[in-house]
């Protein structure tokens, strides 16, 4: 089918994997479909909620000295910690970021998912990974890192998709232009005004914001007023149509 990009998975991070997991799960109306044992050697343990085929997941550092805990120290705990990608090529493209001076932080090799960690420093605001799995070109094919059964999670009666990643900078057309060129996706302007890199499944959008970073998530679900009531009654402040969790502004539409 040609070369392709599609945003699989985004991962936030907390001080704890509880009360943040239960409450996604509960205000947004989302299954965890799987908690990975094998992220422990990392001194993490985690959870996956599927937004249709869109992966969330939640990191939590459970002893000194993680990545993921530097992270949470460096940024007060705000800001979402990786974009993942699914692709034909994630080698291809992490060689191609190389040359721009986006060095190579992690590559995973668990036979048959294959994934390229792009080092945060210079990716800027947060991790970009691109991966492929063998035999998963279809979006609801196998997908290792969210279990072996992940597609029967998936629940779409709250929430029905993640339509939008927001992303904070000093410099939003800078940035924008940066993960444009490292993930291969022309800048367009959005409704807004704003830059942004159009995926077939989700887009990115730059806004003005103090630092880089990964600022909000857009869920589109079938009634705002009853995921506001659901955050409300979790003990979150709710402005307008968003709140704040997981170190993010997650936006109703």
């Amino acid at each position: 089918m040609g070369s392709y990009i599609r945003l699989r998975q985004i991962c936030l991070v907390a001080p704890a994997i509880e009360p943040v997991v239960g409450d996604i799960a509960g205000i947004m109306g989302l299954n965890i479909c799987y908690r990975d044992g094998n992220v422990a050697k990392y001194g993490l343990e985690n959870a996956l909620l599927p937004v249709d085929t869109i992966l969330l997941e939640v990191v939590a550092p459970f002893q000194p000295g993680t990545a993921a805990g530097r992270f949470i120290e460096k940024t007060g705990g705000r800001g979402g910690y990786m974009a993942i990608f699914c692709c034909d090529d994630p080698d291809a493209r992490g060689a191609q970021a190389n040359k721009m001076g986006v060095r190579t932080a992690n590559v995973i090799d668990h036979a048959p998912y294959h994934g390229v960690q792009m080092h945060p420093r210079d990716c800027r605001a947060a991790f970009i990974e691109f991966n492929h799995t063998a035999g998963s070109d279809d979006i609801l094919g196998p997908y290792p890192p969210a279990g072996p059964d992940w597609q029967k999670s998936i629940a779409r009666d709250v929430t029905q998709a993640l339509v939008e990643v927001e992303m904070e900078s000093p410099e939003p057309e800078v940035l924008a232009a940066h993960w444009g060129r490292i993930i291969g996706i022309p800048v367009s302007t959005g409704r807004s005004g704003d830059p942004e890199l159009k995926l077939p499944n989700a887009g990115f959008r730059f806004v003005i914001g103090a630092s880089d970073l990964m600022s909000g998530l857009t869920f589109k679900v079938s009634d705002i007023a009853r995921v506001r009531d659901a955050a409300k009654a979790r003990g979150h402040a709710v402005s307008g149509d968003s709140f704040v969790l997981g170190g993010v502004t997650f936006r109703l539409v």
